[in-house]
């Protein structure tokens, strides 16, 4: 796979990441700390979009004297676009894991374990995926087709989907699990296992986890295929994908308080992913530059952000 990504470029991020994380996983809170408050949440969260941004600015002015402006600009460019679409489609995943912790009443202090296992899956499953996903689209050229229509689906089928918060119990998965695990009915703390009468049993939280990873999972298959539509270079992918999710726990708390504010956000998110899937599929008849697409990206979230900021004032008189 060519990439644009030298040694020296995947050292520096790879131990950026690590540094990241110690910050965002250990240092915000010991064990059974109370949850951020919303002014914190915003804090960390303008960190990490500020992390983002000087990565963006080294990896543009590395590849300005190794390899010119030109292509520079036009990195930098892709990782940027690629960022704010990740960043714009976790927050579904957000969504999901608040209505998760809610279904499960799983209290505030007991959710921190979950989220940094999460986080830390998610990293793992979205290297995995990105590296095969970028092989696989090397190789084989009409998966882009396919990883469009995909993504033209999958933004329909969100726009028109009902929340039911409710319906989670039933999933298939759930019940399977519920069925094949030994498990308490109360949970043990911020354990995920606990033994009773000699026996190993799963608590609720593990269930939780379980399902958080399965979310990621679901959300990597249309977030990571949204990035092929800017670029196929590894490097790239995943970069941006990794900024965008290492500040999830941040975002997470700043959603929970308002998440109900915010209803319509899934419109846009789904216009986004229509976009981009059609992108795709016209890929080789019609040209749309990446600033082109970053500024459709970008006008569609505001846009959806204004309209629903104008119908909550409204509610409010």
């Amino acid at each position: 796979m060519a990439s644009i990504g030298t040694p020296w470029l995947w050292g520096s991020f790879a131990a950026i990441v690590v540094v990241m994380l110690a910050i965002d996983l250990f240092s915000q809170g010991k064990k059974g700390s109370a949850v951020m408050t919303f002014k914190q949440a915003a804090s960390w969260s303008i960190v990490w979009v500020t992390m983002a941004v000087l990565f963006n600015a080294g990896f543009w002015w590395y590849l300005t004297s190794t390899m010119g402006r030109e292509i520079a600009d036009a990195q930098a460019l892709a990782f940027f676009t690629g960022y704010l679409i990740e960043k714009a489609l976790a927050v579904d995943n957000v969504f999901v894991w608040l209505m998760l912790f809610s279904y499960f009443a799983i209290p505030a202090q007991y959710q921190r374990r979950v989220l940094i296992f999460g986080v830390l899956g998610a990293i793992v499953l979205r290297t995995i995926m990105v590296f095969a996903g970028s092989w696989l689209v090397t190789q084989f050229q009409w998966l882009l087709y396919i990883f469009g229509a995909f993504l033209l689906f999958t933004g329909v089928k969100m726009a028109m989907a009902k929340d039911d918060g409710a319906a989670v119990g039933d999933k298939p998965v759930v019940r399977w699990l519920r069925k094949h695990l030994r498990m308490t009915d109360a949970l043990q703390g911020e354990r995920f296992f606990t033994r009773q009468n000699g026996l190993l049993y799963a608590t609720p939280l593990f269930l939780v986890l379980i399902m958080v990873e399965i979310s990621d999972v679901i959300f990597a298959v249309d977030s990571i295929p949204a990035i092929f539509a800017v670029t196929t270079d590894p490097f790239i992918v995943l970069t941006s994908n990794l900024f965008a999710i290492l500040g999830l726990r941040a975002m997470y708390f700043l959603l929970s308080g308002v998440a109900e504010k915010f209803s319509l956000l899934k419109y846009g998110l789904a216009v986004i992913l229509i976009f981009i899937g059609v992108k795709m599929m016209l890929i080789d008849l019609v040209h749309i530059p990446v600033s082109l697409s970053l500024g459709i990206v970008a006008a569609i979230l505001m846009v959806t952000i204004l309209i629903n900021i104008w119908i909550n004032r409204r509610a409010a008189r």
